[in-house]
């Protein structure tokens, strides 16, 4: 028996920059996790990543990421996507800078 299929998302890393990316329904790359399109079957699912890979010149590094919905919202259930909403561990520059 096959396992039920969980909500995912597509993500990357921004090709010039390195920031992470998420995509959109409208095909655009955000930075915020709130704006990636929620995919819930794995047929669709395919498709957008292949939509993804596509534009090799303006991402690199894209795959599937399993989300939960919380109050609609997507939140990544893997430390290591959770990790990467936050941008670089290095605190003096990035998305962390502005915290500081």
């Amino acid at each position: 028996m096959s396992k039920p299929f969980t909500p995912k998302v597509v993500t990357a890393n921004a090709l010039l920059e390195g920031d992470v990316v998420y995509l959109t329904a409208d095909d655009q790359w955000s930075r915020q996790l709130a704006d990636a399109e929620v995919i819930e079957d794995l047929a669709h699912g395919d498709l957008r990543l292949l939509d993804g890979s596509s534009q090799p010149d303006v991402v690199v590094g894209v795959y599937l990421i399993d989300v939960a919905l919380e109050d609609g919202i997507p939140q990544p259930t893997h430390f290591r996507e959770e990790f990467r909403t936050r941008g670089p561990s290095n605190y003096n520059h990035g998305k962390q800078a502005e915290l500081f």
